[in-house]
């Protein structure tokens, strides 16, 4: 299937490694232009290179920390510079650090919601005039499970998250009519660094092994494993292409049916 994303420009967050990283290389083979974003400039390079030599489409990068204050800024700025305009966001933020929701402090919760919600808030609005008036454009929000099955020892993340369910729903609203969609895509235990760290968090909490942890948790899934990188990929690829025209306000899970509500 064509997707329609042959010389589309992407701008995808936090897109070193990870899920950022699998998302851009599935727009890139999709060929469209993405701009790889992050902190690590030797890791953005080397991706940028292996993504554009792998082709069809290509890929640059800019250095941006969701954590600086002029943030979105830089970020509108590189979108420019590197890729002329932007028809396509996907909002991706590092999640915050585990621990009990009732030992964390309010310095925590300020700096987190700044990078997790108020960053992604901030370059979704800098970026939609330019979308409406052309007619077409993409914003793609990744969450977690953890709006829907609250995950135990994620609080923040949890609370963090769930606020851009709202923020997203609003929007999409008001910007469908100018050809706008916005989507919020749920990544179950799709195999990451971060979810290794998670895995091996919780270890050390019950005083178990990691690989009990992990053996435990794709038990508790109903296809039997962790997600790959390439599957929750292909599912925000489609999200953001011209197929999914009349997807827009929408919450899909990509979970192997992890997620147990309804």
């Amino acid at each position: 299937m064509d997707l329609g994303l042959n010389g589309k420009r992407a701008l995808v967050l936090a897109s070193s490694r990870g899920l950022g990283l699998g998302i851009a290389e599935a727009l890139v083979a999709e060929g469209a232009h993405v701009l790889l974003t992050g902190r690590d400039a030797t890791r953005l390079e080397e991706a940028a290179a292996r993504l554009t030599e792998g082709g069809p489409g290509r890929a640059d990068f800019a250095v941006a920390d969701l954590a600086a204050p002029d943030a979105v800024a830089q970020l509108q700025a590189a979108a420019t510079d590197k890729l002329g305009g932007v028809d396509i966001l996907v909002n991706n933020t590092g999640g915050p650090p585990p621990g009990p929701i009732t030992e964390t402090s309010s310095e925590a919760w300020v700096s987190s919601f700044s990078t997790m919600v108020e960053r992604v808030i901030g370059i979704t609005n800098a970026l939609l005039p330019a979308m409406r008036a052309q007619g077409w454009g993409r914003v793609l929000t990744l969450t977690s499970s953890g709006v829907e099955q609250p995950i135990p020892n994620l609080g923040m993340s949890n609370t963090l998250r769930a606020a851009l369910l709202g923020w997203s729903k609003t929007t999409a609203s008001e910007v469908a009519g100018d050809g706008v969609t916005c989507n919020v895509l749920l990544p179950g235990r799709i195999h990451t660094a971060r979810v290794d760290d998670l895995d091996a968090a919780a270890a050390k909490r019950q005083g178990k092994s990691a690989e009990e942890v992990a053996a435990a948790s794709r038990a508790s899934i109903p296809t039997g494993r962790y997600g790959k990188v390439e599957e929750f990929a292909s599912v925000a690829a489609f999200l953001v292409s011209e197929k999914a025209s009349y997807v827009t306000g929408a919450k899909v899970r990509c979970d192997g049916g992890m997620i147990r509500s309804i």
